[in-house]
């Protein structure tokens, strides 16, 4: 129906997580009447968060640097960890305002099903932060001998099947290795906002066993 570079172009968009066949389309159409220069700004844009964006080589956090932005600042408590499953889970972390630690992120969550082990995610790499001091200078090796131990772990992986797995594995994996650390798991319950009347079983299972004195 189309020319073979405009149905190269839906193809490629369809790709993306979220976007289907009309998606696709209305997005190809878009960029085919956009001015050159907006087209070329986008393609840039692609171009160079390919190029540049890494991993942190502390954290695994995205970054255009060795570090990333969180792990070189040293007004952050570099003794509290928060481990989350992609570098997508680290924004709305922050837009909270009330965590001032820093992250470690796992590329993903354990699911066996999906041949997704242990080995694949950053887990060995998290046991070694947790067993050596941690580094708050850029200058200083991933490793270094400078700086606060870790005091505690939090272990912020989603509330699904193979988040709730990856937590126990970790928790029982800093537990054998360092029996001292506080390891925490984010609380789960109901909303604010919410009606007692829309809440499932589960959910109300986990607000009851994570209530507190008032």
């Amino acid at each position: 129906m189309y020319a073979p570079s405009v149905q190269r172009l839906i193809t490629e968009l369809g790709k993306l997580p979220g976007i289907g066949q009309r998606t696709a389309q209305r997005l190809a159409f878009h960029i085919l009447r956009t001015e050159p220069a907006d087209a070329n700004a986008l393609a840039e844009a692609i171009r160079e968060v390919k190029e540049k964006i890494g991993l942190c080589e502390v954290c695994f956090n995205l970054t255009d640097e060795p570090r990333c932005r969180i792990c070189q600042d040293q007004r952050r408590d570099h003794g509290v960890i928060c481990v989350v499953e992609e570098p997508s889970d680290v924004i709305p972390m922050e837009r909270t305002h009330e965590y001032q630690g820093v992250y470690h992120v796992l590329g993903g969550a354990l699911s066996p099903i999906e041949g997704v082990d242990p080995e694949d995610l950053k887990i060995a790499e998290l046991l070694a932060r947790v067993g050596s001091p941690t580094t708050q200078a850029v200058g200083e090796s991933a490793n270094g001998s400078a700086g606060e131990p870790v005091r505690e772990v939090v272990l912020a992986t989603n509330p699904t099947t193979t988040g709730e797995a990856t937590a126990l594995h970790i928790a029982e994996q800093l537990r054998a290795r360092a029996p001292k650390l506080t390891v925490t798991r984010l609380a789960s319950g109901l909303p604010v906002g919410s009606d007692l009347e829309y809440a499932d079983e589960v959910t109300l299972g986990k607000a009851f066993a994570g209530r507190r004195s008032v």
